[in-house]
């Protein structure tokens, strides 16, 4: 892959960003190793290669979600800088217009 100004300047559009001087050649010397690094990659031979499903063969212990409470209602509004009688008072956030 050929990675020129171009390429750099239409996928830095994409992202919302902008590479000038310096840091447009860091931009690309970075994408050339990466791709030069990707191409390595692809020369190794994984014909004979079963793909990898599973990082290991551990089985998952998981235990019985059994409901419990944990915070009493007191203990949860105890901290809340603002808060009324039962509930988190909080600064309006949508607006309905």
């Amino acid at each position: 892959m050929n990675i020129n100004e171009e390429l750099v300047d239409h996928i830095a559009h994409l992202a919302r960003l902008s590479f000038e001087g310096e840091a447009k050649d860091a931009i690309i010397a970075d994408m050339k190793k990466i791709t030069d690094f990707m191409d390595k990659l692809n020369a190794v031979d994984t014909d004979n290669v079963e793909p990898l499903i599973f990082m290991s063969d551990e089985i998952n212990r998981l235990r019985e979600d059994v409901p419990a409470q944990t915070v009493t209602h007191e203990e949860a509004l105890k901290n809340a800088p603002k808060k009324d009688s039962d509930y988190f008072r909080i600064p309006k956030v949508l607006d309905k217009s």
